[in-house]
């Protein structure tokens, strides 16, 4: 018998978010946020309304900050509870019974199996990524997840390989790491959602890098580049991944969540749009000069690629420290968003 959280919902006529449309620098994200930004629509909640954690993130040296909406904020906002689902049987059937109880499973597997990674991933390598599963039936061993760019349908084989079932048993058990959401009865209203939002981005502004991120990453790139080009080519992918990729989409969303506030009627903060998509589009731009670098061996120059980009960093965040900060503007916006 087929059960599902959103009985509604058909992997064949679902309707991505706009969030995932192709036309933007960077469709995909991450594996984690890719999820969120499926689901949340899925319940009636604006997912852009949880982006405003995007100000916190670092350059860490080798890679930049690993972008995931904090919990707390997913609960904040939403009145989502995410905690994490104890495996000590199958794991199908805990999820299952999750989804009996109306609680959806954010569960980590190998993408080998997901068809939606077809062309990347798909029969050709493994690797660790996060799915929410949405509908099962063991009858017919087939499964509805959301992943990627939207809702999706496996079965048969991949059924069996996504869980460790049949053929794919190993002799270790099956046991990573999964979280299931609990949903509130109170949907909140969309002037409460803003006001929440504009106090978190007020709190992490507290927390945002002290020193300009991308100035940082700047002065090692081009020496960290040299060292990429003298590893295997696919050794590159990983690299832009986890740097120019993280950097640039988690900023493109970021504009994307300005833009939500410049609708709510924060139009002062139209510049800040353009600034954060700059920080996206150079990303982007720089990306292609990376792969040509790798090829050709030439380093020198990278970093001046990445001047609009430091820039755009320092005028966002000088604009949103009038605004969301500690000074008395900051402090008059959040009670402005409040109402207290």
């Amino acid at each position: 018998m087929s059960e599902a959280v959103f009985d509604h919902l058909r992997a064949e006529t679902y309707l991505r978010s706009p969030l995932h449309a192709q036309d933007r620098d960077w469709p995909e994200t991450n594996c984690y946020l890719d999820v969120w930004i499926e689901v949340l629509p899925s319940l009636g909640l604006p997912p852009e309304a949880c982006l405003a954690y995007s100000v916190t993130q670092d350059f860490e040296g080798d890679q930049f900050t690993f972008f995931k909406v904090p919990l707390e904020d997913l609960e904040a906002l939403y009145g989502l509870k995410v905690t994490e689902l104890a495996i000590y049987d199958r794991v199908e059937n805990h999820v299952q019974q999750q989804i009996e109880r109306g609680r959806l499973s954010l569960v980590e597997v190998d993408s080998f199996f997901l068809p939606d990674t077809h062309g990347v991933g798909y029969r050709e390598t493994n690797g660790k990524t996060t799915i929410a599963v949405n509908r099962m039936d063991f009858d017919n061993k087939v499964m509805e997840y959301f992943h990627g760019l939207g809702l999706h349908r496996l079965e048969g084989d991949d059924f069996d390989g996504v869980f460790q079932r049949g053929d794919h048993q190993k002799s270790v058990a099956f046991l990573p790491y999964t979280e299931f959401v609990k949903f509130s009865t109170h949907k909140p209203s969309p002037d409460e959602i803003l006001a929440t939002s504009e106090a978190l981005l007020c709190r992490h502004m507290k927390r945002r890098p002290a020193d300009n991120p991308v100035a940082a990453f700047a002065k090692v790139f081009p020496a960290q580049v040299e060292k990429v080009s003298e590893r295997e080519f696919d050794f590159f992918h990983l690299y832009a991944f986890n740097t120019l990729r993280q950097l640039g989409a988690n900023f493109e969303l970021f504009s994307t969540y300005l833009e939500w506030l410049v609708r709510q009627g924060r139009s002062e903060l139209t510049d800040g749009v353009t600034a954060a998509k700059t920080i996206s589009s150079t990303c982007k731009m720089v990306q292609f000069k990376l792969a040509r670098a790798v090829m050709r061996k030439k380093f020198q120059g990278l970093e001046e690629g990445l001047l609009p980009a430091i820039e755009a960093w320092d005028i966002l965040m000088d604009l949103l420290e009038r605004h969301y900060g500690e000074s008395d503007a900051g402090r008059m916006s959040i009670v402005s968003a409040t109402g207290t």
